[in-house]
């Protein structure tokens, strides 16, 4: 529907997502007109976790989005549990926020609306054009376009950016459960190749997802996978239905051409176990908003680069825990051995931590995983 729909903006957003949206706002506070497209109706749900880790709260803040006790439940922290191995790690100074992806989008909406951003649902992007973007039939003027248009955007191909390298394809299922919260963590249980994480999302209800091959990631599993889960979860009443997405990893070359940048998983994206995906997206967008205020983009694609580093490297590690029960279990044993470490490192992941700090607790936790693993031979 195109009712509304401007001859001319500053700034034209492909996907009314929660990336798209957060990089609306973000140019909308750097003073531009802002037009947002997608071919749905909002509130627009997904298959995910719904945990938003601080560095995700802070970045909503930044752009105007305030989070409250309405909105959902604040988590304070991660516990990996692999069997009756257990490790925590808690947040330095703040709290994550567990909230259902439906209302953190229909937040994001009316803040985008409440901001002048002006939003067009049900509107198809046809094609791009040399004036700007082809919308079912008429083209809208524009000086920036921002494709935010999810993993398979036609954005990236339209502007003829090199597609990224992708890892391992992981398939993601998600079910609600009224129960009440038994703990104010994230806690992600391991299995072999497969994990499940729960977050509370309101004083009654959980959000289970799993996340791994086809074959293992079965809501309907939950009793076998991970007994532990099963026993809290007791009878707890499903809510809603099972929905189910693909996680691939992929790292795009460049997130830039011309007039055209790229936010969300349209330029690039981690596996869902990390949790960060639309952390990133929202760091992204604060960064996207002071390119377009400078009228270049080459320093976002930079800190893009930078934003992304350390959630690739934590999602390698916790890529490799996945493949190998060993490794894991020797790395859960080093962290819940030194609980201090896990946290640092934890806050090395949100960017609490620069890379020079957070490289000393990598050494002490390569340290402590050595010496689990090292064989003492006997003397002779």
């Amino acid at each position: 529907m195109n009712e509304g729909l401007p001859a001319d903006t500053d700034v034209f957003v492909v996907g009314g997502g929660p990336a798209g949206l957060a990089a609306a706002l973000a140019a909308r506070q750097n003073g531009f007109e802002v037009v947002v497209a997608d071919r749905a109706h909002p509130p627009i749900d997904k298959a995910c976790g719904e945990g938003l880790m601080p560095d995700g709260v802070a970045a909503l803040r930044r752009i105007g989005v305030q989070l409250g006790p309405e909105h959902g439940l604040p988590f304070r922290g991660i516990r990996f549990v692999d069997k009756e191995l257990e490790a925590e790690a808690f947040f330095p100074h703040q709290f994550g926020m567990g909230i259902r992806r439906t209302v953190l989008h229909q937040l994001l909406v009316e803040c985008a609306q409440n901001a002048g951003v002006v939003t067009c649902w049900q509107a198809r992007v046809d094609a791009l054009d040399p004036a700007g973007v082809k919308v079912g039939g008429r083209t809208v003027r524009c000086r920036w376009i921002i494709g935010a248009d999810g993993i398979h955007s036609r954005i990236r191909q339209w502007a003829g950016l090199p597609p990224g390298r992708n890892g391992t394809q992981r398939i993601g299922l998600r079910q609600h459960f009224r129960v009440r919260p038994w703990t104010d963590l994230v806690e992600v249980f391991w299995h072999k190749h497969c994990q499940a994480t729960v977050t509370p999302v309101g004083p009654e209800e959980v959000c289970v997802a799993i996340f791994g091959r086809a074959k293992e990631a079965r809501i309907a599993d939950l009793a076998t996978l991970f007994p532990r889960l099963a026993k809290r979860l007791g009878r707890a009443e499903p809510i809603g239905a099972e929905r189910g997405a693909i996680s691939m990893p992929a790292k795009l070359p460049a997130v830039t051409r011309g007039r055209i940048a790229l936010a969300g998983d349209a330029s690039g994206s981690v596996d869902a176990v990390t949790g960060e995906g639309l952390a990133l997206a929202f760091r992204q967008a604060t960064s996207l908003g002071a390119a377009l205020a400078a009228g270049d983009l080459a320093p976002y694609e930079m800190s893009h680069r930078r934003i992304c580093r350390m959630p690739r490297l934590m999602e390698r590690l916790l890529l490799l825990m996945d493949r190998s029960d060993g490794f894991r279990k020797r790395a859960l044993r080093a962290v819940a051995a030194r609980p201090v470490t896990f946290s640092r490192l934890l806050a090395a992941h949100m960017g609490a931590l620069g890379p020079w700090e957070a490289s000393f607790d990598a050494f002490d936790f390569a340290l402590r995983l050595l010496a689990s693993t090292a064989v003492i031979r006997p003397s002779m």
